[in-house]
């Protein structure tokens, strides 16, 4: 067998991590990039990537049966998806937190496109999920994934069998740090609609007889907006700065 032909199964073994990760990974997940992009640039990928992880790869299948080999295949898929979700899980809490500040400045209405999959939400979640995921990209953490990917052959050998309680463990964990992010992040937005309601209600109270929600309804709108431009670039720094903390620490 050339050396040609014994990386030919290696090569399939890094695809399919690989593309089990881009299939769920920030940005290029996206229903709205073209599938054979996203195809190319997981064997492009895949193939850059085999040199490097071939050594780990080739004794952990040399000499396997069938059975084997689709077991690995399938660990291969799994540990890949994982790791794509768990980037995932970033997005969509930022996308949580963004809902919660548009529905306190009084723009929940889903009218804007989404940028990860099919559907409509409000503007101003359109606006940062679109902005974090260019600023994942306009910071290189696209490369980061990529090297967590290698170094992923580390902690989830090829061929050895995935252990799901630690996978469950750790997208747990995930959604735990993830959720106290997003909190921290909407906390500017929260603390706001609180004084808002309050403030509205009170005046409400005070003079029955006057409209004082669809009154207050701009400036109310125009003060979450002015929150929103001060706050927005620590915001989408604080993001950033998590989700490439995550990355470097897994």
């Amino acid at each position: 067998m050339s050396p040609v032909e014994g990386l030919i199964l290696p090569a399939f073994l890094v695809f399919c991590r690989v593309g089990a990760c881009f299939m769920l990974m920030p940005g290029l997940s996206s229903a709205r990039i073209p599938s054979q992009i996203r195809l190319f640039l997981a064997l492009g990928v895949s193939l850059a990537l085999t040199p490097l992880v071939a050594p780990q790869i080739v004794p952990a299948i040399a000499g396997k049966p069938i059975a084997e080999l689709l077991l690995a295949i399938g660990g291969e898929l799994a540990a890949g998806g994982i790791i794509g979700l768990l980037a995932r899980i970033f997005i969509l809490a930022l996308q949580a937190l963004a809902t919660a500040a548009a529905q306190s400045v009084g723009l929940a209405t889903p009218a804007g496109m989404v940028i990860e999959e099919e559907g409509q939400l409000p503007e101003i979640t359109t606006l940062i999920s679109l902005s974090a995921v260019t600023l994942l990209f306009a910071t290189g953490q696209h490369i980061e994934m990529i090297r967590a990917l290698v170094e992923s052959y580390g902690r989830i050998p090829p061929g050895a069998p995935l252990e799901s309680g630690a996978a469950l463990g750790l997208a747990l964990d995930r959604l735990g740090e993830t959720f106290l992010l997003a909190l921290r992040l909407a906390s500017p937005f929260l603390i706001y609609s609180a004084i808002v309601n309050f403030a509205v209600g009170l005046t409400n109270k005070l003079t029955p007889t006057i409209p004082v929600f669809f009154i207050a309804m701009p400036f109310v709108t125009f003060g979450g907006l002015l929150l929103l431009y001060a706050t927005i670039g620590d915001m989408l720094s604080a993001f950033v700065d998590a989700f490439s903390s995550w990355l470097a620490t897994g």
